[in-house]
């Protein structure tokens, strides 16, 4: 202050043109500033570099030509040759069922040993951690502000090297003010953005990442609650990986299993993906269908692939597959984010319906030109692509049809006698069966086979009810196509409450 008092005495002019302000408000000022333009990029750019990775157009002219003729072909087959067209529609979806069966359980087989036991963090000193940019994309989350601002601050990373960027729309007053009468410190900042459309958490991420100091970015969600040593353990995963690592998954554990059935379930589902499928994938260096949340990345490499993209619902998964597809890896690491699950069927029914809405929009993009797309990413790599994807979306959309066809079949044996069991119908009932009870089984085993006694316990035998929830798995995914076409880029929103008034 004596030199800045020194050098205005000899220049009194200076006295004019010297504004004295705090960082948050300089950096207020600079978003400001580049707004109109920042956002105009954000929703353009990825298609403008990239078209072929951007899901803002649903059907590319092939996929219409091609989705067409095969429409027009299906008709004409189910009008002409009903009989022999319900019987090569009933063994494909029966075929492709199965191989996602198998897949599965392949991955229950093969899920790496010890994948439950926390890794061993290097010990760091403070001054040598580097940046750690935080996105918290936040809207109309004004009643979890006080409860993600205390599981940020409990992270375990040197205030001074974190840039927490609370990514908010401009017009979300509610929000805002909740956050500013926390007054938290100036390692956390609001980034308002400017309402235009798509309305999307990617368009969020997006228009924040060119702001982002930090060397590594982390994405979290409003409710969560990560493991305080989480970034110090994505940062040695980092350090003691190749370049091409792109991004390390955290596991997502679900805190509320015995709040309801359908949270139960979640947990069992979470459980399966995040603690045996992905761990899997990565260990055999395989695409990532990324979580939508504690996800950490290079920053760099997120910049050189284009972002996130706006148009896209599930913007997690789209991203795992981009980064494989342009040569990147992805990773897993152990130190858990606790969130809770949806409890009321129509706020999950809303929420899964734009995950299957996005599933599909990030299939369609994988497929545009599926042969240089496998060449380019391996054949096996994009032959497990289509069985995670792809798979999912068709034994979702299928498993009523399953149900219906099984149904049938019973009865027909029932009438016809046990011979029937040894025709061509009767192998395919088999097959039918094990589809339906094994997928159910598999679906258990996967979510039980890593959760720890007390997550087995808030389970408990709510995991009968998994029939009921792979038919509204189906029921979401219907919702999901009809979506697709009438709004494609509207992002169902997922209401969250503080975990103390979720226990009450």
């Amino acid at each position: 202050m004596e030199l800045l008092k020194g050098i205005l005495d000899q220049r009194p002019y200076l006295l004019e043109e010297l504004a004295v302000t705090t960082p948050q408000a300089m950096r207020s000022a600079i978003w400001k500033a580049g707004e109109a333009r920042r956002c105009r990029d954000t929703r353009h750019q990825l298609f403008n570099a990239a078209p072929q990775h951007s899901a803002r157009i649903t059907l590319h002219g092939e996929q219409g030509f091609v989705s067409g003729i095969f429409v027009t072909l299906l008709v004409l087959s189910l009008l002409f040759y009903t009989q022999a067209a319900l019987a090569y529609i009933h063994v494909t979806l029966t075929m492709l069922y199965l191989s996602t069966l198998l897949f599965r359980l392949f991955a229950l087989v093969h899920t790496p040993k010890g994948n439950d036991a926390k890794t061993v963090i290097p010990l760091q000193q403070d001054g040598e951690l580097p940046v750690y940019t935080i996105l918290m994309p936040l809207y109309r989350e004004e009643a979890v502000v006080e409860q993600l601002i205390h599981a940020l601050e409990r992270l375990d990373w040197p205030k001074s090297r974190l840039d927490i960027k609370l990514v908010c729309e401009a017009d979300d007053v509610a929000t805002i003010e909740a956050i500013q009468r926390i007054n938290p410190g100036p390692h956390i900042e609001i980034v308002r953005v400017p309402p235009s459309m798509p309305r999307t958490k990617p368009k969020a991420l997006t228009y924040a990442l060119s702001g982002a100091r930090g060397t590594f970015v982390a994405v979290y969600d409003a409710e969560d609650r990560p493991h305080p040593l989480q970034l110090r353990e994505a940062y040695a995963a980092f350090r003691d990986q190749p370049d091409e690592v792109a991004c390390v998954q955290a596991p997502l554990i679900i805190s509320n299993a015995s709040s309801s059935w359908l949270s139960a379930c979640f947990a069992l589902e979470y459980s399966g993906l995040f603690r045996c499928m992905l761990p899997v994938l990565a260990a055999c260096k395989l695409p990532l269908p990324l979580g939508g949340t504690s996800n950490h990345f290079r920053t760099a490499v997120l910049r050189r692939v284009g972002g996130w993209d706006p148009y896209n619902v599930t913007e997690d998964a789209d991203m795992g597959l981009r980064l494989h597809r342009l040569g990147y890896r992805c990773g897993v690491i152990r130190r858990q984010t606790l969130e809770d699950a949806p409890t009321s069927l129509s706020v999950w029914l809303n929420q899964r319906a734009r995950w299957y809405k996005g599933w599909l929009q990030s299939w369609l993009v994988m497929t545009r030109s599926p042969f240089t797309t496998a060449r380019r990413m391996g054949w096996i790599a994009y032959i497990v692509f289509q069985l995670l994807i792809g798979g999912m979306l068709l034994s979702s959309l299928a498993h009523p049809l399953l149900f219906v066809s099984f149904a049938f079949m019973a009865i027909a044996i029932r009438e016809n006698g046990a011979d029937m069991l040894l025709s061509w119908q009767g192998i395919l009932f088999f097959i039918d069966t094990l589809n339906i009870f094994g997928s159910y089984a598999i679906f258990v085993l996967m979510g039980r086979n890593r959760m720890i006694a007390h997550e087995k316990q808030q389970v408990g035998r709510r995991w009968l009810a998994i029939p009921l929830y792979w038919l509204m798995l189906s029921l979401a995914a219907w919702r999901a196509v009809v979506e697709l076409k009438t709004k494609p880029f509207v992002w169902n929103k997922t209401p969250h409450m503080p975990v103390i008034r979720n226990k009450a």
